[in-house]
């Protein structure tokens, strides 16, 4: 919380109709150095109480009955972790005024303490810098309770993402099976292959942060030329570059830039910054790869001109399971684990690195410092290095990874019916009301348009003349009432396998229960 904040919740809080009490308790109290606000009656101490209070201090006087049932509904509104200390300053032997509220009654308002005037200074003040001290620990307590909440919504937020990312490859692998037992095409096998290959990926990114993150990765440390490491690491990804339609450079250092590094981990650094800005740079940008020497740091800069990344994303970039941009669509994928790894491989290597970003929209730097190696070490060779239903219907699926977008296609061909495919939902409508398919099976999680958008747009324009199916990695039960509410008639979450295609075809199979989890 900012200072505002802070300086608000640290109030004492004063409510002294008398004039002796006003005299002697507030000047009292603020020598003490405690923050003290005097106020004039109930209804203006109920506002301040919702802007925060750290105790309260009034006198018996105060709290007639209107005055108490005021009191009561504004602490009633406290969260549950609050319990905001009360210090009731009453007439001598505890003997209350008669219009004022019997002690018993006082004490139902939770954190009450009743002090007997006349009261000593010190025992005045001891008693609200006590109760100032336990307020602050009602505050210590909140904080962890949101702390503790935080990282369960960040848990519960990457299970959902571990889950997709886990069923668009397991989906794609479960459609290509049964193609692979059928025929011999080639292609199911090359799917099965791809999508087994990113679930390996994916494992190994878990496994890889958590050996890091507790250290249980040893560095194999040797002299070596950063450029070489920079240059095989970008070959490395050249092909992925030009399959996207970026521009890949790399400008490396005019002499060798020796550091002293473990040159699989280093390599896996830049791999991971280049595959990062790969990932978040549209077709058509630029990616660039620098490396230069600077007194006695070696600096990789990896730099794009593609998303960007927001201003309050910066201080949180490297975090595990944190990406720049959190949509439905997901269709950069993964599971924000390459950061993470970066910057712990980067810190056992005594370096640091850095994320910069203009803004939205404006491209992102990253730079990774290390020390050079000692001149002594320089002329030092680097080791090698290991590298059915009747009846043909037309069916359109739109489904942006290609994998899971030729399964489905593959297999739905292969029950006997004609399927046409795009890969995103502006083209899933323009496409549908083009053509005017029997069935439609559309992933949710689409680029620029989602699938509940055009499930809405293409059943407003023809109505119940297409069958419209959810088919995503979104499984929880609210995904499928959303579905449903947007127009879809089947709502089947991923892995999809042969068998529930087959039973989706069959004649009579649309008067069975919308909302049906596949298998």
């Amino acid at each position: 919380m900012g200072n505002d904040g802070s300086q608000l919740e640290d109030r004492v809080l004063l409510l002294m109709p008398t004039a002796h009490g006003a005299d002697l308790a507030g000047p009292a109290l603020r020598r003490a150095g405690l923050n003290v606000v005097s106020l004039s009656d109930t209804t203006t101490l109920a506002s301040e109480l919702g802007r925060g209070a750290a105790a309260l201090v009034l006198e018996a006087e105060a709290l007639g009955p209107d005055a108490l049932t005021e009191l009561s509904g504004a602490l009633a509104l406290q969260e549950a972790w609050s319990d905001l200390p009360v210090i009731v300053l009453c007439p001598a032997g505890l003997r209350l005024p008669a219009a004022s509220p019997a002690p018993e009654t006082l004490e139902a308002l939770g954190n009450v303490t009743l002090v007997e005037r006349p009261a000593q200074v010190l025992t005045l003040l001891g008693a609200v810098k006590l109760a100032v001290r336990n307020r602050r620990r009602q505050y210590a307590a909140r904080d962890l309770m949101r702390q503790l909440g935080r990282a369960v919504d960040a848990r519960d937020e990457f299970l959902a993402m571990l889950g997709h990312e886990l069923r668009n490859p397991l989906g794609a692998i479960l459609l290509a099976l049964p193609l692979v037992r059928a025929s011999d095409d080639e292609r199911p096998r090359g799917i099965i292959d791809r999508q087994a290959r990113r679930l390996a990926r994916l494992v190994d990114d878990l496994l890889e942060v958590s050996r890091v993150t507790r250290g249980q990765i040893t560095l194999r440390r040797e002299v070596v030329d950063l450029n070489e490491i920079v240059g095989e690491a970008v070959a490395g990804l050249a092909e992925a570059a030009r399959l996207q339609g970026l521009d890949l450079a790399v400008s490396l250092w005019r002499e060798r830039v020796p550091v002293h590094a473990d040159s699989v981990r280093v390599e896996q650094i830049v791999a991971n910054l280049l595959a990062n800005a790969l990932k978040y740079t549209p077709s058509g940008g630029r990616v660039t790869v620098l490396v230069a020497r600077r007194n006695e740091k070696a600096s990789i800069r990896v730099c794009d001109d593609g998303i960007g990344i927001p201003p309050e994303m910066i201080s949180r970039i490297f975090e595990p399971f944190t990406q720049a941009a959190t949509t439905i669509d997901r269709a950069q994928g993964g599971l924000g684990l390459g950061l993470a790894l970066v910057k712990r491989l980067v810190d056992q290597h005594g370096g640091t690195v850095e994320a910069r970003s203009p803004g939205p929209g404006l491209g992102s730097e990253f730079e990774v410092s290390l020390p050079i190696a000692a001149v002594t070490e320089a002329g030092e060779r680097p080791l090698p290095r290991q590298e059915p239903r009747a009846g043909k219907l037309r069916v359109l699926v739109v489904e942006d990874n290609e994998d899971n977008r030729d399964a489905l296609r593959l297999l739905v061909e292969h029950l006997g019916h004609e399927v046409d495919a795009v890969e995103d939902g502006l083209r899933g409508v323009a496409r549908a009301l083009s053509d005017h398919p029997d069935v439609m099976l559309v992933d949710i999680g689409l680029p620029g348009l989602d699938g509940y958008e055009v499930a809405r747009r293409v059943r407003g324009a023809l109505g119940q003349g297409v069958k419209l199916v959810a088919v995503t990695g979104y499984g929880q039960p609210e995904d499928r009432r959303r579905a449903i509410a947007a127009g879809f008639d089947q709502h089947l979450t991923k892995p999809v396998d042969y068998d529930t295609l087959f039973r989706l075809f069959k004649p009579g199979s649309w008067s069975s229960p919308v909302g049906a989890a596949a298998g």
